[in-house]
């Protein structure tokens, strides 16, 4: 039995491949394109930042952290190379899998800011490959997740509820939806598995940015019993038993195991 297919799948963001597409629509470079004003913030490595909307949030994305943006990016000869907005689809990436200056700049910003960024050729391409010299970036930071061990990885905490088959769950983040699907519904959920006996994190389709589909029937008995609890939006944290997961079978996780689920959609 799988939890669900452990096929790799490609990160959108590698290594922060722009499209390089000609475009029938092309965005209105800022007025400060060819290098930033006097009030950018500076850093050490030749960064420069400047905020347009401060954000909602207080935290600022860690390395190892999920984030989704909107971001338009020129050439200082005001040429726009490549833009999410125009494409109607924000990116989502692990922080550390892009290039070094936007890893930096964005790990700079909070949930909700807006920052334009002007990031020398030394933490781009290196003028190894196109786009060249140094890149503005207009970046809108939608959100941050993280696939950090949870601190209470351990155990339960005391408000989790639980069940009589000894699954315990505990809310992260209210769900927009009223239906729980059963347990022959299909799902689609984005997660992330760590062992709670050492807090190793094996398994994220959040880290592979691709949500995962399955049927409810086909997995462990805590994923089965515990995704019906929930509705369409909600991401949970369950700690499921051995007993209700691998019982002790090779080469599979070990002992209970902790997984964050966000039930995404219900068909």
């Amino acid at each position: 039995m799988r939890i669900l297919s452990s096929v790799a799948l490609a990160l959108i963001f590698g290594s922060l491949a722009f499209a390089q597409e000609p475009r029938t629509s092309v965005a209105t470079p800022p007025p400060d394109v060819k290098a930033p004003p006097a009030d950018a913030q500076r850093t050490p490595s030749g960064l420069a930042l400047k905020v347009l909307t401060p954000g909602a949030g207080k935290t600022h994305p860690a390395s190892t952290d999920i984030v989704t943006v909107q971001f338009t990016g020129w050439k200082t000869d005001g040429s726009m190379f490549d833009s999410t907005v125009l494409r109607g689809k924000a990116a989502r990436f692990q922080l550390s899998r892009s290039i070094a200056g936007l890893a930096e700049g964005i790990g700079l910003m909070s949930q909700g800011e807006k920052a334009r960024l002007w990031i020398p050729e030394s933490l781009t391409y290196k003028g190894q490959r196109e786009p060249k010299g140094m890149l503005v970036f207009d970046v809108e930071l939608v959100s941050i997740e993280s696939i950090e061990t949870p601190a209470d990885v351990k155990a339960a905490p005391a408000d989790a509820k639980r069940t009589s088959s000894g699954l315990a769950y505990k809310v992260l983040t209210p769900g927009t939806g009223a239906r729980h699907p059963l347990a022959t519904s299909t799902v689609t959920v984005h997660y992330t598995g760590w062992s709670a006996t050492d807090g190793k994190r094996f398994d994220s389709s959040v880290e592979r940015g691709q949500p995962a589909t399955f049927a409810l029937d086909e997995v462990i008995k805590g994923w089965t019993e515990g995704v019906q609890l929930m509705v369409e939006g909600e991401k949970t944290r369950f700690w499921i038993p051995d007993t209700l997961a691998y019982k002790g079978q090779a080469g599979r996780p070990q002992g209970t195991l902790v997984f964050d689920i966000e039930l995404i959609s219900i068909k």
